[in-house]
């Protein structure tokens, strides 16, 4: 029997998807294709690889602090999966992810098979993907790794190839020859023409032993920094946390470069198992277009999410996210429409949306990192409005859950209930405010804002005051953990 235990890689911040894509919010949380999550249908995958010889484990993410709560709530909403989460305090790339994960798969002197997968892919044919991954782990038992190789269907440039020699084994892998960077189109071409490359896609299939002394061997230093990050973890359940002194000593390495493409030739042997199962990494807006063109693309080969109109217009992809969003008389563009931020390209340059983000990142603009509405681990808020001295928000808080006693030097707010029942902390009085009821806390007040009740709370805050920010808050008791 072959004990698995699924591996999500849940970093990144999908740059290339922005306005709709940001750090505070990125890619793979986002419903692009289907009904839920990229991060959701990645573990549901891998969560339904259990057949006669397999059975599947606890699902372990690695994920960086910021996103706790929120892979935990997407979690929730999974049936039937038990998840450990592995939190990095700062990125350090794949290498060390996986190696926290395969430090916590070895826990208790077990040894399973990891299906390594990144949070941020989609899959058109479930079927052949859980096919090519059992024919990957049986290939893989016996302390080899096993790469999973995209079947290509064009020339693509984006994407790093893996080289196949000599014939099929048991399980259908081929030997990796070896790994080639991404090609230039002509190169890529050959790549087509000849048949013996696939893509990279980033899913690796190994036993954990395997792959710590892999590591071991080609990268010591990031194993053994890794390993002393591991020692000092604390743990609160579900939550896994290496000591953050110690991992942000840690160097920053992908698994490709610290590893695999080491492989080749090496006492590590590698296989590729191909997998043709409609596989996209959405990498860009074009990608996200192409995988939503079937039964919803329209005679003209538009595809619209949310609400848009559209007139003599062609091969065009529209997200609108809270507004009519109209087009007249254009081909070719990507239109994505959020509360604070419109972008349109051409969809051949999707790829460049990178460009408008380092421009962000420069100009230190909020729209790089957060969206207007920010989620939290007790709910979210809206800034729905605001000029000098006020600023106006939404607010929903969860059932059950409260926001930390905290007072601010510089604002007064004013709570306005308009769903549920609100349980106000301001002061030394604890009071309960129902629907259509207000509340005011004065500047320099020691409150809390909590839900009491079993459906979610709404109000409208108005904050005023010489200073808005959000660093504008000192807090005394916080159920999550935050200074």
């Amino acid at each position: 029997m072959h004990q698995v235990l699924p591996v999500i890689l849940c970093g990144g911040s999908g740059t290339r998807l922005w306005p709709l894509s940001r750090a505070g919010f990125p890619k793979q949380f986002l419903v692009l294709s289907g009904n839920t999550s990229l991060f959701q249908q990645a573990v549901e995958r891998v969560n339904q690889l259990g057949a006669a010889d397999i059975t599947v484990g606890n699902t372990l993410v690695v994920t960086n602090e910021e996103h706790r709560f929120l892979s935990l709530e997407q979690l929730r909403e999974i049936k039937g999966v038990n998840a450990t989460l592995l939190l990095e305090p700062t990125g350090r790339n794949t290498a060390p992810a996986l190696t926290l994960a395969a430090l916590q798969a070895t826990e208790g002197d077990q040894d399973p098979i990891l299906v390594v997968t990144p949070a941020d892919q989609t899959v058109q044919n479930p079927a052949a993907f859980q096919q090519a991954l059992q024919q990957s782990i049986r290939a893989a038992a016996n302390g080899g790794i096993v790469i999973l190789g995209i079947t290509p269907d064009k020339p693509e440039t984006g994407y790093g190839y893996i080289q196949q020699s000599g014939t099929a084994g048991a399980q259908g892998e081929y030997t990796v020859a070896q790994f080639a960077e991404k090609p230039s189109l002509e190169v890529a071409q050959a790549y087509l023409a000849g048949g013996q490359h696939t893509w990279n896609s980033g899913m690796f299939v190994l036993r954990a032993s395997t792959w710590l002394k892999a590591l071991q061997h080609f990268r010591p230093d990031i194993a053994t920094a890794t390993q002393a990050a591991w020692q000092g973890k604390t743990i609160d359940a579900p939550f896994v946390r290496p000591s953050k002194e110690a991992f942000a000593q840690v160097p920053s390495e992908s698994v490709d470069y610290a590893v695999m493409e080491k492989c080749p030739g090496s006492s590590y042997p590698i296989h590729m198992v191909s997998l043709d199962a409609g596989w996209n990494d959405l990498g860009a807006w074009d990608a996200v277009w192409q995988v939503n063109q079937d039964g919803h693309q329209d005679a003209q080969g538009n595809v619209v999410q949310g609400d848009a109109l559209l007139a003599d217009t062609t091969n065009t992809f529209i997200h609108a996210s809270s507004r009519l969003v109209g087009a007249v008389g254009v081909s070719n563009l990507i239109v994505v429409e959020t509360p604070d931020a419109v972008l349109v390209a051409d969809r051949s340059q999707s790829q460049n949306v990178k460009k408008l983000v380092q421009q962000l990142e420069a100009k230190k603009r909020e729209e790089l990192s957060l969206h207007r509405k920010v989620h939290r681990p007790w709910g979210w808020y809206d800034s729905i409005d605001e000029a000098e001295r006020f600023k106006v928000k939404r607010i929903q808080v969860k059932p059950g859950a409260s926001l930390s006693l905290q007072k601010h030097h510089h604002r007064a707010e004013h709570w306005i209930v308009v769903k549920g029942t609100a349980q106000v902390t301001c002061g030394d009085k604890v009071t309960l405010v129902t629907e259509n009821q207000s509340t005011y806390i004065p500047l320099g007040e020691v409150h809390r804002l909590a839900n009491p009740g079993t459906i979610p709370l709404e109000i409208i805050e108005v904050q005023s005051g010489s200073y808005l920010g959000e660093d504008d808050i000192i807090r005394f008791e916080d159920t999550y953990g935050r200074g």
